[in-house]
């Protein structure tokens, strides 16, 4: 049986709409799925609501590297995961260790864990959940990743900040 044009007409729109939208849906969904998964401990408060608003604020490629897919929860990672987040670790303490304000968000190095083969971690400082960031590699790109990661922690509430030793007051004594 053969169909009148103007039914043939529609099946052929209709099944060129599925198709589109089909494709669509593939490269939202995958946006994020480039192939591998990599597996992120989570931390211990990743549940928290605001580790999710971090996750979505996240970069798409961060430094030219894609995002990767990761199996923790709070965890995203970017260029076969040579750069790691984990939100919701637990906030550093006071520390002496060197504390980085890039535009007006608080990172403080790690220096126990920075390892001789360009390793660095920065958690940030003041605000609750923390997140935490491993790079892997190249130690001079730490401050151009943390600009563009700034927007996905900047709506964290701070509740401290870093400070210089020309901001502490001198104990009277």
């Amino acid at each position: 049986m053969r169909l009148p044009p103007r039914p043939r007409r529609a099946l052929l729109f209709g099944a060129l709409g599925i198709a589109v939208l089909a494709l669509g849906a593939a490269l939202v969904l995958g946006r994020h799925s480039p192939g591998k998964t990599y597996s992120v401990a989570p931390g211990p408060s990743a549940g928290h609501p605001r580790c999710a608003d971090v996750l979505a604020a996240a970069p798409d490629s961060l430094l030219g590297k894609e995002r990767d897919r990761t199996t923790g929860t709070g965890t995203a990672a970017w260029g076969d995961a040579s750069i790691v987040l984990q939100c919701g670790v637990e906030p550093p303490p006071p520390t002496t260790d060197l504390c980085l304000d890039v535009d007006g968000v608080g990172w403080v190095l790690d220096e126990d864990r920075m390892n001789a083969d360009g390793t660095r971690t920065v958690t940030t400082y003041g605000r609750s959940p923390a997140v935490a960031v491993t790079f892997h590699g190249r130690e001079d790109a730490v401050g151009d990743a943390l600009v563009d990661l700034n927007r996905s922690v900047e709506d964290i509430p701070q509740d401290g900040e870093c400070l210089s030793a020309e901001d502490v007051p001198l104990a009277e004594g």
